[in-house]
């Protein structure tokens, strides 16, 4: 499986970014699909996912009220809609999938794309 990530970006605080994350290659032996991201200094952290055959999705506490992650399944795209950004989001998103089951999180994850840059500046 291929990963595109594309949309970051700098912005001042408050505004808002669309990531998208266009997957190729062995799509159909796609569990979960999802947002991870990794802070200067830090460690990657899990951001958003969802079960590639259910409508559920997960977030992390920051994310919640603020990130939207949705798909277009024809295209096999995923978004990471961030509103009301702030300086502590700042870092590189990757999209990541995994392909041995349901669970995707910041250390169980099966393909990562390269990454984009999300900078939100005070």
């Amino acid at each position: 499986v291929q990963l595109q990530a594309s949309g970051g970006g700098l912005v001042q605080a408050g505004d808002s970014l669309r990531l998208s994350c266009a997957a190729s290659g062995r799509t159909f032996s796609i569990y979960a699909t999802g947002w991870l991201r990794q802070a200067p200094g830090k460690q990657r952290e899990f951001v958003s996912s969802y079960v590639r055959s259910s409508t559920n999705k997960y977030y992390a506490d920051f994310a919640k009220g603020r990130f939207t992650i949705s798909r277009d399944i024809a295209n096999n795209t995923i978004y990471l809609e961030m509103n009301s950004l702030k300086p502590e989001d700042t870092g590189v998103y990757y999209c990541a999938v995994s392909t041995r089951g349901p669970r995707l999180t910041e250390s169980s994850y099966d393909y990562l794309g390269q990454g984009t840059q999300v900078t939100v500046s005070s």
